[in-house]
Formats: structure tokens, C-alpha cells, sequence
């Protein structure tokens, strides 16, 4: 079954210069999608990805008191992570 989207009914209207016109129309192509798809999408993949820090964490008092303690312990030891930091790099 096919869900249809929210009616559209806002609008936003912005300048941009012809180079990154063709480059939002250029990359909308590759995708095969209309350039308002594509702006669209990518502006809310965007507005997303920047809000998603900002998200709530709810946690009982026991999963709380349990995450504050890994959190305060010291951290573990990885002995092959310590190996392998200390041996040389290709970029050396």
C-alpha cells in the first residue's frame, strides 16, 4: 500500500548563483530526480543530521547511575591497540 505524503503547502524561496544552480540540477540528474526533489531532500537529510545531537536521552535512575560509573572509570587497557599505535605508520 502506498503512503501518501502530507500535502505541500509551504513554500521557500531562495537565491543562489547560476554555478550552483547547474550544480544542484547537475547532481538532482545523477539521482534522476527533479531539482526541488532533490533540494528537498538533501535540506532535510541535512537539517537531520544537525539536529540529531540534540535528541533526548531518557534513562531510568539504575541505567543512569550505570552509564555515570562507565563513564567515571578509568578507561581499559587494549594492549593491540597500544602495539599498534606504537608501531610505524606508511605515512612515516
Amino acid at each position: 500500500m502506498l503512503m501518501r505524503s502530507p500535502a505541500r503547502s509551504e513554500r521557500i524561496d531562495i537565491r543562489i548563483s547560476p554555478s550552483a544552480k547547474q550544480l544542484l540540477q547537475d547532481a538532482a540528474e545523477v539521482q534522476h530526480k527533479t531539482l526541488s526533489e532533490f533540494v528537498l531532500h538533501s535540506a532535510i537529510s541535512a537539517a537531520e543530521q544537525a539536529l540529531c545531537d540534540r535528541q533526548q536521552l531518557r534513562l531510568s535512575a539504575e541505567q543512569w547511575t550505570a552509564l555515570m560509573e562507565a563513564l567515571d572509570a578509568p578507561p581499559r587497557r587494549h594492549p593491540r591497540m597500544e602495539r599498534l599505535l606504537q608501531e610505524a605508520s606508511v605515512f612515516d
